[in-house]
């Protein structure tokens, strides 16, 4: 079996291959599903959704941070704190960002809030690199979002939780490793739509 950092690496590099319209079609068709999923989770009612912004060669989210918006959710995207802990800023169309200072993303500007406030959250959009359809996820290596879930287990709170990646990074059952300190998914949002695993 192949290591967490050569399937990340692999990953990486057949991100690198698309091309910036294959890129583009995959933002929108990532915002028309997951919009439907935030709709099925909230009931059709407005909630609030942690999303991240997608940079470089990830799948691009503002898309559906726009359309979440548009459909009257609130949006909480993170910031990378020491001791890879991750606090949370409301987005709006005028938020601004900036680098982070601890991972390879950008970040909004704003009035940082605490896990409770995402343990209040309708649902919850993580990044991947990689996904198996056992619902182990490769992340980009920080175990920010590892730990982020492990908080609001800590709370009794996690709100429902879906991975996001491209349509290739589904991987078979079996191909990523688990550690002890994952902690699996049992949804996916692919560009092609959302792909729910038994768990």
């Amino acid at each position: 079996m192949a290591t967490k950092e050569e399937i990340r690496s692999s990953r990486r590099s057949h991100r690198r291959t698309l091309t910036p319209e294959q890129v583009a079609a995959a933002g929108e068709a990532l915002a028309g599903h997951g919009t439907a999923w935030a709709k099925d989770v909230s009931s059709g009612a407005p909630g609030t959704f942690t999303v991240y912004l997608g940079v470089a060669f990830e799948p691009p989210t503002m898309p559906l941070i726009q359309a979440l918006h548009r459909d009257g959710h609130r949006i909480l995207l993170p910031v990378c704190e020491p001791e890879r802990h991750l606090t949370w800023v409301y987005w709006t169309p005028g938020t601004t960002f900036v680098r982070s200072s601890y991972a390879p993303i950008d970040e909004p500007v704003g009035e940082r809030y605490g896990t409770d406030e995402a343990a209040g959250a309708t649902g919850i959009f993580m990044p991947a690199t990689a996904v198996d359809r056992d619902g182990n996820r490769i992340g980009q290596g920080g175990g920010y979002y590892d730990r982020f879930l492990q908080g609001l287990d800590a709370l009794g709170k996690r709100p429902r939780t879906i991975a996001v990646t491209y349509d290739d990074d589904v991987l078979p059952s079996g191909s990523i490793p688990a550690e002890a300190f994952d902690q699996p998914v049992s949804e996916i949002l692919t560009p092609s739509g959302i792909v729910r695993l038994r768990r």
